[in-house]
């Protein structure tokens, strides 16, 4: 598109330039960040919409919509489903334009948030598990008079956010190479990338989604909006099963590309920001970032903009960020090795690494010749990896590199190992359930249907969910009965008996 809209883009557009946004936002700073520049041969540039009052860009689109508002609608109040920023934004502007605003926000909220909202004078309503049952509950409310504010399916919501666009292109008059925004519905990107196309269409609008959450991604290649069976729950701001429809219609003409990455990928980007200005994002308010850096791979010498969209995290989950980055930077490798079990094997698998640092080192006897030994190495990239598992190979042990491996992520490496007297009869599971009080004893009650628990494995990463490692002795004739638990369940599951992991360590 050359600078050209059609008539839904330019009415987005048009709103824009009279969106009065700054009753309630900042014009965010537009920062170099010298360090990821260095780092990856970029120019390469913060846009810091983590500095806004409520710490997230939804205050712009809130407040243009609820701006518009009638007399009798401001009368009668907003209401409003969200689990954080959005809710955050539409309290903000309700308080400034003084009308009643009722948040629906999942039991499973974050009590930072949850918090957040009601110090803005938002009423919130704790309904549900999932954003899918908040919304069900907002939608019943506005049934009883209160006026929707869409997070993102409307026009004024996108002309709001497009603003960033706009104060972008100001910013940095001579100009950009790619800018690269996260996704969630749509209605950031869909601004953003609007304004780019009209002002300057050389400029590439990259959007970036979770792995997990790639709504756009899959509507962009199905030519239509589609519903994701799963959404992951790490970046929560962005968990969205199904692009808005005004969205995709803007980003099917003024997106260039769209970039997934990985859980590791994001922490790794909260890590770049936190080292280049010492504030922590929200997974979703780095996503930008960790797409950058995917993307920026292979190239040179570009200038090249990250919206960061967020702050609001949950101070419990910095431990979890703080494990996963050295994997997202592709700094640490994880390894399973057998070594020979007699005196001396240590310092000759140690002498082997060589100065390389150690991050973890877990040993579990195996039999009277070997040992089972979980190392985690600090390593330059993955070429080094790969020179680790020939080192091992060529020094007559078994290794198995498990750096991407999921459960030797969440759950291995802080278990205690050993083995069943009964494996054939063990079925060894990864499990995600709603996390809220009293959320593990109900998981475990559902569980318990007499077979023998093997193994369990449950830390709280302070999250929206749980993550459980579980084996169980199912007697074969009961087969059919545990197949169908899993589906009375209710709760995403994953079989991990073919994992190397479990294999290794476990089974």
């Amino acid at each position: 598109m050359q600078g050209g809209l059609d008539p839904e883009g330019l009415a987005v557009f048009n709103g824009m330039l009279t969106a009065p946004v700054y009753d309630v936002a900042v014009e965010s700073p537009l920062e170099a960040a010298p360090l990821l520049s260095a780092a990856l041969c970029h120019r390469v540039w913060f846009k810091r919409e983590d500095l806004q009052p409520v710490f997230s860009f939804k205050l712009r689109g809130a407040y243009a919509r609820m701006a518009k508002l009638g007399p009798d609608e401001r009368a009668r109040g907003v209401v409003a489903a969200s689990a954080g920023n959005h809710a955050q934004g539409v309290a903000l502007a309700a308080r400034k334009l003084g009308c009643r605003a009722v948040i629906v926000m999942p039991v499973t909220t974050p009590s930072i948030k949850v918090d957040a909202v009601r110090r803005l004078g938002g009423e919130v309503r704790l309904h549900g598990d999932t954003f899918d049952e908040a919304a069900a509950e907002a939608l019943r409310l506005a049934g009883e008079g209160l006026t929707p504010i869409h997070p993102y399916d409307d026009p004024d919501v996108i002309a709001g956010q497009g603003t960033v666009g706009l104060e972008l292109l100001r910013q940095r008059p001579r100009g950009l190479d790619a800018v690269f925004v996260p996704v969630g519905g749509g209605g950031l990107i869909a601004g953003v990338a609007t304004c780019i196309k009209r002002l300057m269409p050389s400029i590439r609008v990259i959007g970036v989604e979770p792995e997990d959450s790639d709504c756009l991604a899959r509507a962009l290649a199905a030519g239509r909006p589609v519903k994701l069976d799963h959404t992951g729950i790490f970046a929560d701001g962005v968990a969205v099963r199904q692009v808005g429809e005004l969205p995709f219609r803007l980003c099917r003409d003024a997106v260039d590309e769209v970039v997934r990455v990985g859980t590791d990928e994001i922490c790794a980007a909260i890590k770049d920001v936190f080292s280049e200005n010492r504030t922590v994002l929200e997974p979703s308010g780095a996503l930008s970032v960790a797409g950058l850096r995917r993307w920026a791979e292979g190239r040179k010498g570009l200038d090249l903009a990250a919206i960061l969209s967020g702050a609001n995290l949950n101070f419990d989950r910095l431990r979890f960020v703080a494990e996963r980055a050295g994997s997202g930077e592709r700094r640490e490798a994880l390894f399973a090795v057998v070594i020979p079990e007699r005196p001396g094997s240590f310092r000759a698998f140690c002498e082997l690494i060589g100065n390389r640092s150690i991050t973890e080192f877990n040993y579990r006897y195996s039999d009277a010749t070997s040992a089972r030994i979980f190392v985690g190495i600090q390593v330059s990239g993955r070429e080094e990896v790969d020179a680790l598992m020939a080192l091992f190979h060529a020094h007559g042990l078994l290794a198995v590199d498990l750096t991407g491996n999921e459960l030797a992520k969440l759950h291995l490496r802080h278990l205690a190992w050993g083995f069943t007297p009964n494996p054939e009869l063990e079925r060894v599971y990864r499990f995600e359930f709603p996390e809220r009080p009293g959320a593990l004893l109900r998981f475990l009650t559902r569980m318990s249907r007499g077979w023998n628990i093997t193994l369990f494995h449950y830390r709280n990463h302070g999250a929206d969910v749980g993550r459980v490692l579980a084996g169980m002795e199912v007697p074969r004739e009961d087969e059919g009965a545990f197949l169908a638990f899993l589906g009375e369940l209710g709760y995403e599951w994953a079989d991990e008996r073919d994992n190397p992991a479990y294999r290794f360590f476990l089974a």
